[in-house]
């Protein structure tokens, strides 16, 4: 594809290489571009390819560049992380761009994959399903407690380097200028450019709490709801796929939104 401008970086050190605890943040143009937010996946691979397809075919009536954001948190919970990661390792659908966000699920499995935290922790939010899904047995986690140095082996020799390379070289913020894609939200009162990397992962209360007076459109995930919604100036498009089998995602167009999901 042509035409569409790469992603520039920033970051708040003056350009600074980013780095582990500074993933990229994005700044990008989406004028004329049909731009796709898909909420939280969370290893239900099936539900996205099924609101792929409604994706293609709602774009196919527009012209020109089209765009996917994934708004994080791929992994854990469902039943088909690494088959997830897989699928979002490979080229988008023709005719398509696809930028990943990082989520704090994706957050989690690079800790534990940089020893930041046990194994353990990670099963405390949903790492089981991720690690089954890589073809672990389940007799391999039930000896965590007896010998977890092999259980770590075991699990981290699962997991391919290209699904490492993959979640590292996710960005935690997109910004086009009228539009911010984000996993959970932002801080009220912090310039974009110094939000941390912790209120863009994990932020609720504090960030819905001005939903009505924030600096600009904010589209993120990261708080299970009924049906995808836009409260004030943020939509809100995680709707727990992996409880509820629906799985949204907002169309962007000359400023103009509308919803999808594979449930109708």
């Amino acid at each position: 594809m042509t035409g569409w401008k790469l992603p520039r970086l920033f970051s708040s050190e003056d350009g600074a290489t980013t780095s582990r605890s500074l993933p990229k943040r994005l700044r990008i143009g989406i004028e004329g571009v049909a731009t796709y937010a898909v909420g939280d996946v969370h290893g239900c691979l099936d539900e996205l390819l099924a609101l792929e397809k409604l994706m293609i075919d709602d774009a196919a009536k527009f012209a020109g560049e089209k765009l996917i954001v994934m708004l994080g948190d791929y992994v854990d919970r469902g039943p088909r992380s690494a088959d997830v990661l897989e699928h979002l390792s490979n080229p988008a659908p023709a005719n398509f761009h696809r930028l990943c966000l990082l989520g704090n699920h994706e957050r989690f499995m690079l800790d534990y994959l940089d020893d930041r935290i046990t194994l353990a922790d990670w099963l405390t939010v949903g790492g089981l399903p991720t690690i089954l899904s890589y073809g672990v047995e389940p007799a391999v986690v039930q000896a965590l407690n007896s010998d977890p140095a092999s259980v770590d082996a075991k699990v981290r020799a699962a997991i391919p380097a290209h699904h490492v390379d993959l979640l590292r070289a996710m960005p935690i913020l997109i910004d086009t200028g009228h539009y911010l894609f984000v996993h959970a939200g932002i801080r009220p009162g912090i310039p974009i450019d110094d939000q941390r990397d912790e209120d863009l992962l994990f932020i609720r209360s504090s960030f819905f709490e001005v939903s009505d007076r924030l600096p600009r459109y904010v589209v993120h995930g990261h708080t299970p709801i009924e049906k995808a919604e836009r409260i004030g100036r943020r939509v809100n498009l995680d709707t727990g796929a992996f409880k509820t089998g629906r799985l949204s995602a907002l169309r962007i167009w000359q400023n103009r939104g509308r919803f999808l999901s594979n449930m109708h």
